[in-house]
């Protein structure tokens, strides 16, 4: 077998896998519910300068604890000007999870987290500051759904941009 086959086959083998791993998610803020966001958030618009709310905000006390929503690798962890305090992890089917205007981040990058593992506190970091504690959580598909791409606006996105508030409720 040559290397480039070989190289191939453990690529679809990964690929393979990581649809595999179940997700079960689970709401990423502790004692939290449905109740504890606003169904219509996601894909609101206007939303300031992104345009369009990619994803659901989850309001809590500032404190609170913030739990990985499925298995997780966490991929990033830092400070961004919009999103404050963030943690970005890769989970099961190729999702991105991104955690937002957190207090803290108690995760390290490239950390194995198992779902429901605490990884940082509600906060209001990044453009959230003066305005009620919560956690913006988005998730993004790596492989597109392009049978869901609309002529709204940013409708071509909406192939990476997965409803977070629908997967949770499933």
């Amino acid at each position: 077998m040559s290397i480039k086959k070989a190289f191939l086959t453990f690529v679809l083998i990964v690929l393979i896998v990581g649809f595999l791993i179940p997700e079960n998610l689970q709401i990423p803020v502790e004692e939290a519910t449905s109740k504890d966001w606003n169904e219509q958030s996601f894909w609101y618009e206007p939303w300031g300068k992104s345009g369009v709310h990619k994803g659901i905000d989850i309001f809590a006390d500032k404190g609170k604890a913030l739990v990985s929503s499925s298995p997780a690798i966490i991929l990033y962890t830092g400070e961004l000007a919009r999103g404050g305090k963030v943690i970005l992890s890769l989970g099961p089917k190729w999702r991105l999870h991104y955690y937002a205007h957190l207090e803290y981040s108690a995760v390290k990058r490239w950390q194995y987290v198992k779902a429901g593992e605490q990884i940082g506190l509600v906060g209001d970091s990044g453009n959230a500051k003066g305005k009620p504690p919560h956690v913006h959580y988005s998730i993004v598909t790596l492989l597109p759904y392009v049978w869901r791409i609309d002529g709204s606006t940013q409708g071509w996105k909406k192939m990476l941009y997965l409803d977070p508030g629908e997967l949770l409720m499933r």
